[in-house]
């Protein structure tokens, strides 16, 4: 089993990486994101929590999102490999996994971040508005997540760093070229 972590701003290419790394090593992509949304719109007694919480302007605390977490990874015992993409967003949440992990004999084995500069992502964003008008896209969420990313997630890479786990990929290329970068990386025994 391999385990990755992907990170990125918003409009680095994580999903676009993310559909070829499901495909090419069968990984289970967990995204943070998608679970919030799925339990909410189905009610779950964590969706229900994490609806609460998001109406009254908070954050999603850590022990939530770890429980979501613990409860889509649990789900699929046999998997190959899981693709985490919007987690861990905090140092607490990257420590929170690895103890996870360990307790599940597993371990985080690959972090990936690729690296685009601030005025590509705008100009990416801004085409993929324009293709596929997404809510998330808009200038004050899209300032919000970028402001997000850059003021707390980032400082996630060097918790990594440290243990030799995190690998910094050019976002700037070809699509095909920073697959193969990425390949590389998984691909060494």
């Amino acid at each position: 089993m391999i385990n990755v972590v992907i990170f990125g701003p918003p409009g680095a290419g994580k999903g676009t990486q993310s559909d070829r790394l499901i495909k090419k090593y069968g990984f289970i992509h967990v995204s943070t994101g998608d679970l919030f949304r799925w339990h909410t719109k189905n009610e779950t007694a964590l969706g229900k929590q994490v609806k609460e919480i998001m109406n009254s302007g908070a954050l999603v605390p850590d022990e939530i999102t770890i429980a979501m977490l613990q409860e889509e990874l649990a789900k699929n015992p046999g998997a190959k490999g899981f693709l985490l993409d919007g987690f861990p967003r905090t140092v607490p949440q990257a420590q929170a996994l690895d103890i996870f992990m360990k307790n599940n004999n597993t371990a985080i084995h690959h972090v990936i971040a690729l690296d685009v500069t601030e005025k590509e992502l705008r100009e990416r964003i801004a085409k993929r508005r324009a293709v596929e008008n997404r809510a998330d896209d808009e200038d004050e969420k899209l300032n919000k997540r970028i402001t997000e990313y850059f003021s707390k997630t980032v400082h996630v890479l060097p918790f990594y760093e440290k243990q030799n786990r995190l690998k910094t990929i050019n976002g700037i290329g070809s699509v095909e070229v920073i697959a193969d970068q990425i390949a590389a990386i998984l691909d060494v025994p």
